[in-house]
């Protein structure tokens, strides 16, 4: 499989797999300049190596939609079927089993926090596999699961626009309802005042309990972290959980839920709503809002300050760092009142709707996740 060097392909890295998703979209496209790469087609699977990647399980067949070829992070392994022997649908499940994943992670070598899996030690597994048939029987079952969450995740992504443009419409392009015979005093609509975030409710920072006291952890409260948040209206489910002891470990850090989380450190601009109590690090400022009725147009204003929060947050590195006071202090426009609540009205059951259908997502993977293991080892069998 070769690239032309100077041409543009799809490229896929590892933040863009996902881990409770099997399958992971054509997102951005890059030149290839001929660098280090693993090159896959559409429909192969992405394998993660590395720590503490691979432990997540972010392993995802991927789907390319401007070519079939593209290319990915040397930190991904590809897997694909061997013709006549196995099914590139089937192996895209078998790699998220135990059988593959714990040996891989055994074979990891390295420096401490940067290890790495063992291409060879993986190739070399011995595993039972059943006969082609049976192989695409496993994958047609299973892959109804993806298909029903892959929909759902249209939806939810369909909501939030619908959303997202009623917010750019009104506040935005200023056409909100009675824009045309509404006055103006000193460039701003009556009724609208310039505030600061700090407004909008109680700022509190995130803080990261001891990993040396492993009490404090694997429990059921969210520890939510940057990569949580990417791409999720609400955050539902995390990559690590700590325990009660740990939550109250950390005083007055727990927040509500529907709290608005917004990375300020290392990549800023970041936000989301969790849709359970929850803790965040330290890279996190989340604000405990005074009013409900702020939540929908908090979150899209908090939303679209992602240049501001880069800018204010910039050290000269390529890192955020926006402190919390100075978080607190950004500017925002804030509207009249009786906007707000129209707002909220119009744009609320948008978000409840999207809060409904990811919590059916978590049921169809934790189903899909029950049942994957079964059917690998033949407990279960598909007729």
């Amino acid at each position: 499989m070769k690239l032309e060097k100077n041409k543009e392909y799809p490229f896929i890295g590892i933040a863009d797999i996902d881990e409770s998703s099997f399958n992971v979209f054509e997102k951005n496209r890059e030149e290839y300049t001929g660098q280090s790469s693993n090159k896959f087609k559409s429909g192969d699977v992405l394998f993660s190596r590395i720590t503490p990647c691979l432990e997540n399980r972010k392993i995802a067949r991927a789907f390319l939609e401007s070519s079939d070829i593209g290319f990915g992070s040397t930190e991904l392994f590809v897997f694909k079927g061997k013709q006549n022997e196995t099914l590139t649908e089937f192996v895209s499940y078998l790699a998220q089993t135990d059988s593959i994943v714990l040996p891989a992670i055994n074979s990891m070598s390295g420096a401490s926090g940067r290890q790495r899996a063992d291409s060879n030690f993986i190739k070399k597994l011995k595993i039972n596999i059943p006969d082609l048939k049976v192989q695409e029987k496993i994958a047609n079952f299973l892959s109804t699961y993806d298909k029903l969450i892959e929909n759902n995740n249209r939806r939810i992504a369909t909501l939030e626009k619908l959303a997202e443009e009623v917010y750019k419409e009104w506040f935005v392009r200023m056409r909100f309802p009675g824009y045309e015979n509404t006055k103006f005093e000193k460039g701003l609509p009556t009724g609208w005042e310039v505030k600061r975030v700090k407004s909008l409710g109680e700022v509190i920072t995130g803080k990261t309990p001891s990993t040396k006291v492993p009490e404090y952890y694997d429990g059921e409260i969210m520890f939510i972290k940057t990569p949580d948040m990417h791409g999720n209206v609400f955050t539902a489910q995390t990559e690590s959980y700590l325990s009660n002891e740990g939550s109250e470990s950390q005083v007055n850090k727990l927040l509500p839920e529907d709290s608005i989380m917004v990375s300020c450190i290392g990549t800023g601009g970041v936000v989301s709503l969790n849709m359970f109590p929850a803790h965040t690090n330290q890279q996190i400022n989340s604000i405990v809002l005074k009013d409900s009725v702020l939540r929908e147009w908090a979150f899209f204003t908090l939303k679209s300050m992602k240049k501001t929060i880069e800018l204010f947050g910039a050290t000269g590195a390529t890192m955020t760092n926006l402190s919390k006071g100075k978080f607190e202090g950004l500017k925002i426009l804030y509207p009249s009142n009786e906007l707000l609540v129209e707002f909220n009205t119009i744009t609320k059951p948008f978000l409840e709707k999207i809060k409904r259908i990811m919590l059916s997502n978590q049921n169809l993977r934790k189903q899909r996740d029950l049942l994957l293991p079964r059917l690998m080892n033949g407990t279960i069998e598909v007729k």
